[in-house]
């Protein structure tokens, strides 16, 4: 019997953050023979100091014949990291119970502390997000609408339509990421009931602001759309028609850490009629940016000379960002339903609060996602611990610790390790920024689904040997196709917000950048991988705890893994077998007689699933 477990509601009430004076109670179970006179909380807030207080728990009876439980309730009334252990008071002296691992509290293990988020109880997120799916799209690559192009740079590379991206130095003769396939705007606009089809209720845009190469990181000019993208109206077209029609929302990516070296604000070569930080130390914008030696040597975005890094602290950047007329409410007010963050982690704290009382005081409902790679309740980054979700800056954030979980599994099997990397996240996020995390496997940043789980590795390769083996052969690309079935069941009934890189749910394959950015395959779609895509949206529209439901785990196995979700009305069952032999998964006599999705169901508590195969069973509570 272990003596705490904080990802169990035996040992841990409460197994998330707890909000500012949200009781959750503890309790441990300790051994009769360890002869336990006092047991204490050991509790210390980060932040604080070297100050640990301590709270003694109360005797609460037995458990069994041979264990003794001790209690408190916890409280706190400030947010913040609290970082916990207990004590226990024995004939011998102290005795510790630590985090030995996956929340496992053992007797004086060489662990270290457990986690105990706290966020303000005032903290809530977008409804609109919950139980939906996002849609990711490049928009140079999706859809090209035909409409004219007017006042595109002369210098751009215009391409056909399908062709491979441009990836070598020859090809691109120096001017890296300037090949232009034609997406626009009004081609997403044309899209949007295929997209709603895939059950769809919100669109999640790469740049589409003014900018000198495909992906548009480079910012030149906040106030305007990307030409070959289209007009202001023409995004205010979308917002209204995806909204008023398919109850779609629209948000855009902000890149607010970098510019583009050629922009009207730093305007490197001249192309603007402004006085940019590079030409005058008296231009309006040169205080946004940090000068080595002037001009030509200045801090830049990883070291990246064509993106200099802003000063995000500089009063005039955040007022221009920030402002009652700054660049985000702007955008609002054209009709975008919030934000997805670049690069979050390099955003300092006094920037993401301005930016999060701006965007709220315009919309409250506009959602604001964060990218951090990483767990964002305890990411540290740059000198400080972050505090993303504890109520004042994010709403949530793209969840790459999911993607990892899901694909890795999916890959090699290991179901503890998959458990393991998804209760990481559900017992230290605030349960509301949970429900709206950005469940993605694949993003213009990685390489496409597919192509992780079923073909070779790629990093440290080069572009060259990413080019030469970008595509799968037939017998790996029909197995990729069912790896594909299984990752997309579990990213689709994981706590948070299943999110599809455009192309992935017709079976698109790519390497990383560039390869996983070419055009939408309009003419060569998997029918039944899209026909499988369309089923999860209707499951996850039609499951109320799918939205907000608790995760529990029920089963784990070196290939085989069974969770539920448990909500009010409802719950669903996932059943995977991912190994070579069958498994029998006791699961529980609950379940029998409940709807099964697909092909198997629950006998006398048992799900028996062959190899390669899921279930996913349905009832109301």
């Amino acid at each position: 019997m272990l003596i705490f477990n904080s990802r169990d509601k035996e040992y841990k009430s409460i197994i998330s953050a707890i909000a500012t004076d949200e009781k959750c109670k503890f309790r441990i179970i300790v051994p009769r023979d360890c002869k336990c006179s006092c047991a204490t909380l050991a509790i210390k807030k980060e932040g604080d100091g070297e100050s640990t207080a301590y709270y003694g728990m109360f005797w609460a009876g037995m458990c069994g014949d041979y264990h003794e439980y001790w209690e408190l309730h916890f409280s706190a009334t400030t947010a913040g990291l609290y970082f916990y252990h207990f004590e226990l008071d024995t004939p011998w002296g102290k005795s510790y119970v630590r985090n030995s691992g996956r929340g496992v509290g053992e007797l004086n293990a060489n662990g270290g502390e457990f986690q105990q988020t706290v966020y303000d109880k005032n903290f809530v997120t977008p409804d609109f997000i919950k139980g939906g799916i996002i849609y990711q799209i490049f928009p140079d690559r999706f859809y090209n609408s035909g409409q004219e192009k007017k006042n595109v740079p002369k210098t751009r590379v215009l391409r056909q339509w399908g062709d491979e991206p441009y990836w070598s130095e020859e090809q691109m003769k120096g001017h890296w990421n300037n090949d232009y396939f034609g997406g626009d705007l009004k081609g997403i606009e044309e899209k949007l009931y295929y997209i709603s089809q895939l059950g769809v209720n919100c669109i999640y845009l790469n740049p589409i602001f003014e900018a000198h190469s495909n992906h548009r990181y480079d910012t030149a000019d906040y106030e305007k759309i990307d030409s070959l993208l289209g007009t202001e109206d023409d995004l205010k077209s979308l917002c209204k028609t995806a909204k008023e029609k398919y109850n779609i929302s629209i948000i855009l990516d902000g890149v607010f850490s970098h510019t583009g070296c050629d922009s009207k604000y730093f305007n490197k070569y001249g192309r603007y009629n402004t006085v940019g930080a590079y030409n005058s130390k008296e231009s309006p914008y040169f205080s946004w940016y940090k000068f080595i030696r002037y001009p030509d040597k200045y801090h830049a975005w990883w070291g990246i000379g064509l993106l200099p890094e802003v000063i995000e602290e500089d009063e005039s950047y955040r007022n221009y960002i920030c402002g009652k007329d700054g660049i985000l409410r702007k955008w609002l007010r054209c009709g975008i339903s919030g934000w997805r963050l670049d690069v979050a982690d390099e955003l300092p704290d006094i920037f993401l609060d301005d930016l999060r009382k701006a965007v709220k005081d315009e919309n409250e409902n506009a959602l604001i996602i964060g990218e951090v790679w990483e767990n964002a309740t305890n990411k540290f980054a740059y000198g400080q611990r972050r505090k993303y979700l504890l109520g004042e800056e994010l709403d949530s954030v793209m969840n790459y610790p999911f993607d990892n979980a899901i694909l890795n599994f999916v890959r090699f099997g290991n179901g503890a390790s998959f458990f393991d990397s998804i209760m990481s996240v559900v017992e230290t996020y605030p349960p509301q920024a949970l429900n709206v995390l950005m469940n993605h496997i694949g993003t213009h940043d990685t390489e496409r689904a597919i192509t992780r789980l079923a073909g070779p590795d790629c990093n440290g390769k080069s572009r060259l040997w990413q080019h030469q083996n970008n595509r799968l052969d037939a017998y790996d690309y029909l197995k990729g196709l069912s790896m594909m079935k299984m990752a997309s069941l579990i990213q689709f009934t994981l706590p948070g917000v299943p999110s599809i890189y455009y192309g992935d749910e017709i079976g698109m394959q790519g390497m990383k950048d560039p390869f996983n950015r070419t055009c939408m395959e309009w003419d060569h779609q998997n029918k039944e991988l899209l026909k499988w895509y369309r089923r999860l949206g209707q499951i996850r529209r039609g499951t109320k705890a799918l939205k907000e439901g608790e995760f529990i785990p029920v089963y784990s196995s070196d290939y085989a893994i069974a969770y539920e979700r448990l909500g009010e009305s409802d719950s669903l069952l996932v059943v995977v077998n991912n190994g070579n032999a069958e498994e029998k998964i006791f699961v529980g006599e609950q379940w029998n007689n409940s709807y099964s999705y697909f092909d198997f169901n629950c006998q006398n508590g048992y799900v028996s699933l062959p190899p390669k195969r899921y279930a996913m069973l349905y009832r109301q509570n």
